[in-house]
């Protein structure tokens, strides 16, 4: 498929996993309490965006493949159908079939582009696309929020506004500055939104009426905050100037969940910050997974409360996090055995670039990190093999080289 077509349309593609995908939007978009023309507008464009275009998503070329994905779960028979034509017919009939993948339904990028549609969608409500949503597909939506964003751009550097400090709460001091909270009972509310977007780049406080702080994407955010739905914070240092700006999502039982995390023009916070924003998360404790833009800055929250990646040590969090992560595992100082095989199974790439601890580990991907300029594992004069600490020495290799196959497909 050409890339126009990706651009404007939705290309022609299967989603191995299209259930859990559907599901998962409907799960978030019913968490969120969003309007049902969002809801549908996303169960049918945002949806179908992500089965036809959405990268990353692992291409699936074989039943092997399919199964894999898979796991536990029943391989729908559309799918041992698809693979079965594909090997019988010939190859030019063969290369038109439908491509096959597997999206994952919590991947960070996908999550993102979810939260960059919701802006948009909710900045339509009293414009006239309110009741035209569904004209508008993802494509063409995604387009309009990136031309939308430049104009604000273009109109931030025109227009310059002060703080309003009556608008604000301070909440806590940190090594580099404060955290200020704005007030959802401020008249000033608004105006002090149209600073932050100012100084920060941002698009939260830009209003598509200037004057009166009216309509746009700030009245999607400012409506929130008044409502208390949304929490939104300020890192601000000694001069006043903002830094970060943090929003977090306020449950129906109180409880907080991050939504973003920005630095300036919506980059992640300069490492300079990053203490000050652990601080601020553990000061205030929100639960629900850790978004992409903590991850993006080495933060994740753990059973124990949020951590730096490099922190974590407890075995069960560390393997839940490079299940779900694995480009993280480089960031763990200490990964444990069960971590090393989850690598070794999913991007063995990596251990190239990071020799295992774990002895196991190294031996069992001794050859093929060879092959990528690793070299191989240095055993012991007197010790034949030995698997986490524990020595074989009367142990041959052929035996080790079974031992370890035997502990990669148990773990993998």
């Amino acid at each position: 498929m050409s890339r126009t077509a990706r651009s404007t349309g939705y290309a022609p593609r299967n989603a191995l996993n299209a259930d859990r995908l559907k599901a998962g939007i409907a799960a978030r978009s019913e968490a969120r309490g969003d309007a049902a023309p969002v809801r549908a507008w996303l169960l049918n464009h945002f949806y179908r965006h992500l089965v036809a275009n959405f990268e990353p998503a692992r291409p699936i070329a074989s039943l092997d493949e399919a199964r894999k994905a898979l796991g536990a779960a029943t391989l729908p028979e559309w799918v041992a159908a698809r693979f079965a034509t594909a090997k019988a017919a010939p190859g030019s009939d063969a290369a038109a079939l439908a491509p096959v993948v597997w999206i994952d339904p919590v991947e960070p990028q996908l999550l993102a582009l979810e939260q960059k549609l919701l802006e948009f969608l909710t900045s339509r409500r009293g414009t006239a696309l309110e009741g035209k949503l569904d004209r508008v597909n993802c494509p063409q939506a995604l387009a309009q929020w990136e031309r939308e964003h430049a104009e604000m751009a273009a109109r931030i550097e025109r227009g310059w506004r002060e703080s309003q400090p009556e608008a604000l709460l301070a909440l806590l001091t940190t090594p580099n500055g404060s955290f200020v909270e704005f007030r959802h009972d401020s008249t000033l509310l608004r105006a002090e939104m149209a600073f932050e977007s100012y100084v920060m780049r941002h698009c939260l406080g830009q209003f598509a009426d200037r004057r009166t702080l009216c309509g746009g994407y700030g009245e999607r955010y400012a409506e929130a905050i008044e409502q208390q739905r949304l929490r939104l914070l300020s890192f601000r240092d000694a001069g006043g100037q903002p830094h970060i700006t943090i929003s977090l999502i306020v449950g129906a039982d109180g409880a907080l969940t991050v939504e973003q995390v920005k630095g300036k023009q919506n980059r992640p916070p300069i490492d300079r910050y990053v203490g000050d924003v652990l601080a601020c998360l553990n000061a205030l404790a929100p639960s629900g997974d850790t978004p992409a833009d903590c991850i993006a800055i080495g933060l994740v929250r753990t059973p124990v409360g949020w951590q730096r990646i490099e922190d974590v040590t407890d075995a069960a969090t560390q393997t839940q996090l490079v299940a779900h992560h694995p480009q993280l595992f480089p960031r763990l100082r200490a990964p444990t055995p069960m971590v090393e095989w989850l690598i070794a199974a999913r991007q063995p790439a990596l251990l190239a670039e990071h020799p295992p601890r774990a002895a196991s580990v190294a031996y069992a991907t001794r050859q093929a990190r060879a092959k990528r300029g690793a070299g191989t594992l240095s055993p012991s004069p007197d010790v034949g093999f030995a698997t986490e600490d524990v020595p074989w020495p009367d142990m041959s290799a052929q035996e080790a080289e079974a031992l370890a196959t035997q502990a990669g497909a148990h773990h993998g």
